[in-house]
């Protein structure tokens, strides 16, 4: 697992997830994927509701807050495949 991803998990268990009652996939471009669902995040590459592909300087923006996630996917630096609904969920709990 590489210390980006390993970065990522730890930010994302920082967060209140437990709202968040889907499954997303954060596919770091180079780096490896995070799952994430309503019991936190872990490293892994597993069928997700929603998978939301960036690289890992723009990922680390979206965790950081210094990037709206509905504003990288507008400009490109954020991929969606799967369910919008899920991804919007996501997005109010980040």
């Amino acid at each position: 697992m590489s210390d980006v991803v390993t970065q990522a998990v730890a930010a994302l268990n920082e967060k209140d997830l437990s709202g968040f009652d889907g499954t997303a996939k954060f596919d770091i471009e180079g780096e490896g994927c995070v799952m994430v669902d309503s019991t936190g995040a872990r490293a892994g590459d597993e069928e997700a509701d929603v998978t939301l592909t960036a690289d890992a300087e723009t990922f680390k923006a979206i965790l950081d807050g210094e990037e709206n996630p509905t504003a990288a996917y507008m400009t490109g630096k954020l991929k969606l495949d799967g369910d919008m609904g899920t991804a919007m969920k996501l997005s109010g709990v980040l």
